[in-house]
C-alpha cells in the first residue's frame, strides 16, 4: 500500500481527517503521530486539472501545507515522484522544514499566481529535498513536543517584561533549529529585549509575526454560531475587512454581541450575501421619497427585498398606521405624485388586488421545529357512576318519548280507532251516555271506553286504592 492508499483509507476511517480530532494512534499516514495530517484537512484544495492527457496538467511545482494555515511553494528539481500527503523535508533558512504535500501539477502554478507568489524563474524559489526520512520524522515529532511548553513559559516571560502583547502560538522548524512565535498586540511593541531572552531560554533562532485576531481565531478554530467549524479555521485564506453598512444592507439588528465573532471582531459570514442585497435593493423603490395621499404623508419604514414589499408609517421616527405595499404600487403612487395627483388610498382597489402565489404549505405539520413542544390533548373518559347517570338519564329520556309518542299498532294509541267507541257528533245526549259508560258506577263495572289508559287520572271508586287496578280478571 502505497503513502497516499494509507492516507486515504486513514481519512475514510476518521472521518475528517487526523488533522481534526481523530486517534492519532491509529492513523496509518506517513510519519503518524503528532504531525498526521490527511488531505481533507483545513484548506484541502480538490486539483480539477488532475485528470487532462497529454501532460498538460503535470508540473514541478508542489504546494506543501506546515501546522495549521501556513503554506509555501517548492520547486521538485529533482523530480522526486510525489503525491498528495507525502511527507518531505523542504529548504529553510537556516535549515530544512518539513511539510506535508497538498497539492501538485498544473494547478499549483495557479495558485502561486493567485497568492502572489514569486514566479518560476526567480532564484530564490526554495527546493524540495526529498521525501521525509523516519530520523526527519523523529526529530520533528520531538519538536513538535515543545510547542505547548514554549509558548506558556514564553508568555511569562513577556509579562514579566511588561508588554503588551499576547503570544497566541508557538510553531517550531522541522529541523527544531527555528521557533515562529504568532503574537497580538493592539499597538507597536518593541520586543527587542524579547527576542534576546527567548533565544537564550530555548537555544533556537526566533521569528517574531504579527497576527489578528481573525488568524488567531482561525489558528485556534472553533464552532461558529450557526453550528459549523469556524470559517477561518476551515477555508478562508485572506480576510476581507467588514463593515457596519454590510448589516445595515441587511436589515439586521445592530446588535454588537450578535455582529461579533469569537474573534470580537464583526463576523465575515455579513460579507457573503451582501452583494446580493444590495443588487435586490436597487430593484426597490427609494427610502428617502414619501408616498402623498389624500388623507396623510407617508414615510419609509422598512423594506423586505425577497418579499418585494414596503412598509411605510405616517410617522417619520415611529410605527404609526402602518401600511404594506407591494414595489409595484409604490412605484405607480410615486409616479401619481409626480403628476401632482394624491390617490385616496395608498392601497389598491379592491378589484385590482392580484391573486396571490400560494407559498409552500405544510400540511402534515411535520416540518414546524415546535411541533414537540405542544403538549397533545388527553381525551378524559367519564367515570363508571358518570357513565351509569347517563345510561339512565337516556334510558329515560327513550321511555318518555315512547309514551308521549306510543306506536300506531298499540291498543293505547289515540290513532287506533278499532276500539274507539263512536262518536256522536252534534248529539248532546248521546255524548253523556258515553261519558257515564266510561265513567262506570260505584259498585265496580269495568271501564268501556280506551283499554290501557293513563291510570293516574282515573277516578277512583269507593273502597279503591290509589293506583291499583280493580277490574276482574278474565
Amino acid at each position: 500500500m502505497t503513502d497516499l492508499e494509507s492516507c486515504k483509507d486513514c481519512d475514510n476511517n476518521c472521518g475528517n481527517g487526523c488533522g481534526n480530532g481523530c486517534d492519532r494512534s491509529a492513523c496509518q499516514c506517513p510519519g503518524a503521530g503528532s504531525v498526521c495530517d490527511c488531505q481533507r484537512a483545513k484548506l484541502h484544495s480538490f486539483n480539477y486539472l488532475a485528470d487532462i492527457p497529454g501532460g498538460f496538467a503535470e508540473s514541478n511545482y508542489v504546494e506543501v501545507q506546515f501546522k495549521n494555515a501556513r503554506k509555501g511553494y517548492y520547486l521538485n528539481s529533482q523530480r522526486i515522484p510525489l503525491e498528495i500527503g507525502d511527507m518531505v523535508a523542504v529548504e529553510a533558512q537556516p535549515g530544512h522544514d518539513i511539510g506535508m504535500v497538498s497539492l501538485t501539477g498544473a494547478l499549483v502554478e495557479l495558485r502561486m499566481k493567485k497568492a502572489g507568489a514569486r514566479s518560476k524563474e526567480s532564484t530564490e524559489t526554495r527546493r524540495v529535498f526529498r521525501k521525509a526520512k523516519d530520523t526527519d520524522i523523529e526529530k520533528y515529532n520531538e519538536s513538535k513536543a515543545r510547542e505547548d511548553d514554549t509558548m506558556i513559559r514564553s508568555r511569562k516571560i513577556a509579562e514579566s517584561l511588561k508588554l503588551n502583547m499576547k503570544i497566541g502560538d508557538v510553531e517550531y522548524q522541522g529541523d527544531g533549529n527555528k521557533a515562529i512565535f504568532y503574537y497580538i498586540a493592539d499597538e507597536r511593541v518593541d520586543f527587542r529585549q524579547l527576542i534576546k531572552v527567548l533565544a537564550d531560554t530555548f537555544k533556537v533562532r526566533i521569528e517574531m509575526r504579527q497576527i489578528g485576531a481573525r488568524q488567531e481565531a482561525g489558528r485556534i478554530g472553533g464552532i461558529g454560531p450557526c453550528g459549523r467549524p469556524l470559517c477561518c479555521s476551515q477555508w478562508m485564506t485572506n480576510f476581507v475587512s467588514v463593515s457596519t453598512s454590510a448589516a445595515r444592507y441587511q436589515d439586521i439588528s445592530m446588535n454588537p454581541q450578535k455582529l461579533a465573532g469569537q474573534c470580537a471582531k464583526l463576523k465575515c459570514c455579513l460579507n457573503f450575501e451582501v452583494d446580493a442585497y444590495v443588487e435586490a435593493s436597487r430593484k426597490m423603490p427609494p427610502r428617502e421619497v414619501r408616498l402623498e395621499s389624500a388623507d396623510a404623508t407617508y414615510y419609509h419604514f422598512k423594506s423586505d427585498v425577497f418579499n418585494r414589499t414596503v412598509t411605510y408609517s405616517t410617522d417619520r421616527n415611529t410605527a404609526a398606521n402602518l401600511v404594506t405595499l407591494s414595489a409595484e404600487r409604490v412605484f405607480e403612487i410615486i409616479e401619481l405624485n409626480k403628476a401632482g395627483e394624491k390617490p385616496a388610498s395608498l392601497l389598491p382597489e379592491s378589484g385590482e388586488h392580484r391573486k396571490k402565489t400560494s407559498e409552500f404549505g405544510d400540511i402534515l405539520g411535520q416540518d414546524d421545529l415546535t411541533r414537540f413542544d405542544r403538549k397533545k390533548k388527553k381525551r378524559s373518559r367519564p367515570a363508571e357512576g358518570d357513565r351509569q347517570r347517563q345510561a339512565r338519564s337516556s334510558q329515560g329520556a327513550q321511555e318518555a318519548k315512547q309514551r308521549k309518542n306510543p306506536r300506531p299498532d298499540k291498543p293505547g294509541n289515540p290513532d287506533n280507532t278499532e276500539n274507539r267507541p263512536p262518536k256522536a257528533e252534534h248529539q248532546p245526549e248521546a255524548r253523556k251516555e258515553v261519558r257515564n259508560e266510561n265513567k262506570g258506577d260505584s259498585e265496580g263495572k269495568p271501564r268501556i271506553g280506551r283499554p290501557g289508559g293513563n291510570r293516574k287520572h282515573r277516578k277512583k271508586g269507593p273502597g279503591q286504592q290509589p293506583g291499583k287496578d280493580t277490574r276482574p280478571k278474565e
